[in-house]
C-alpha cells in the first residue's frame, strides 16, 4: 500500500490507475480505525478495482469546546490496518495541504435543509466543515465511488445532497453499521468509555429497537420519544435527543405517518458523545 502526503503525488498515482482503466473507490476517515472502518474498505473493494482511504482529523468540523486536540491519532496503526485490508493507497495530508490559506479562511461549502436539524442545532458549523472537507477530498481524489457509514446518518444525507446539488460524478454508497455484541455502534469515540460504560451504552441500540417497534405498532410519536429519553436517562446517559424523523430529509413526520421514518439518538456517557439510528420501516 502506498502512503501519500502530497497532492501532486496523489494525483500522479491515481492518474496511473485511470490510464489502466481502473475504477477508483474512496473511504474518507478521521483515523483511529476499527472494524467498522475496515468494513467500508471491504465494501469499496466490491465496487472498484482500486481503493483509496484518507486519514485527516478535520479542524473545521469541530466546535470550540469539542475534542479536536484530544481526538485519537494513530497513523501507524491505521496504516497497518488498511494495508492488511487490501487498501491500495492511504492519503495522509497535513492541515496545510487541505487548507492552504488556513482553516479559518477557507472557501466554505454549506448544505441547507438536511444539515439544519438535530446535529445542526447542537453543533453549529459542524456540517459546513464536513461538506467543505469532503468536497476538497473529492476534488483531490476524484473517485468514482465513495463509501460512508450509516451510523452518521445525517452526515450521509448531507453528502448525498451535496453530490446531487453540485452534480459531482461520485456514487455514494451507504454502508451498514457494525455493532459490538451488546448492540453498541462501533465508533472511534468508544475508546473514551470505560468497560462498564461500554456495556451500559448498549441501551442506545435497545432503545432504538423499542422506538422502531412502537412506531410500527402505531403509537404516538411524542410518547415514544418521551419514553426513549427516560430510558436513556434511567441508564445513566445524558440524551441530547431521541427522535423519530423522515429518512429523506429529517423533517418531523405528520401525525399517523409511519413509512419512511428513522429513529435517531444522541447521548453522552462519561467522556463520549454517542450517536446511532435505526430505520423503523417493518
Amino acid at each position: 500500500m502506498d502512503v501519500v502526503r502530497d497532492t501532486a503525488e496523489l494525483r500522479a498515482r491515481i492518474g496511473e490507475w485511470r490510464r489502466e482503466g481502473a475504477r477508483i473507490g474512496f473511504v474518507p476517515t478521521m483515523g483511529n480505525l476499527h472494524n467498522g472502518h475496515f468494513s467500508l474498505i471491504a465494501l469499496a473493494r466490491t465496487r472498484a478495482e482500486r481503493v483509496v482511504a484518507s486519514v485527516f482529523v478535520n479542524p473545521t468540523q469541530f466546535g470550540p469546546r469539542e475534542d479536536f486536540a484530544s481526538y485519537p491519532r494513530t497513523p501507524e496503526q491505521d496504516s497497518a490496518g488498511l494495508a492488511a485490508q487490501g487498501c491500495d493507497l492511504l492519503f495522509l495530508p497535513a492541515v496545510e495541504t487541505i487548507y492552504p490559506f488556513g482553516a479559518q479562511h477557507t472557501v466554505r461549502v454549506e448544505v441547507p435543509v438536511v444539515s439544519e436539524p438535530l446535529e445542526g442545532v447542537l453543533r453549529p458549523g459542524h456540517f459546513a466543515g464536513v461538506a467543505t472537507v469532503v468536497t476538497k477530498l473529492f476534488h483531490l481524489v476524484q473517485p468514482d465511488v465513495a463509501v460512508f457509514g450509516r451510523k452518521d446518518y445525517q452526515q450521509l444525507l448531507v453528502i448525498q445532497r451535496l453530490v446531487a446539488d453540485l452534480g459531482l460524478p461520485v456514487e455514494i454508497v451507504p454502508a451498514p453499521t457494525l455493532r459490538e455484541a451488546n448492540g453498541l455502534a462501533m465508533s472511534s469515540r468508544n475508546q473514551y468509555l470505560t468497560a462498564e460504560e461500554r456495556e451500559r451504552a448498549g441501551v442506545i441500540h435497545r432503545t432504538l429497537c423499542t422506538m422502531r417497534d412502537a412506531v410500527n405498532a402505531g403509537r404516538d410519536r411524542g410518547a415514544i420519544e418521551a419514553e426513549a429519553l427516560a430510558a436513556l436517562a434511567n441508564a445513566g446517559l445524558v440524551p441530547d435527543y431521541a427522535t423519530i424523523r423522515r429518512q429523506a430529509d429529517l423533517a418531523e413526520p405528520a401525525a399517523g405517518e409511519r413509512v419512511g421514518l428513522i429513529a435517531l439518538i444522541a447521548a453522552r456517557l462519561g467522556r463520549a458523545r454517542l450517536i446511532d439510528n435505526l430505520v423503523t420501516d417493518p
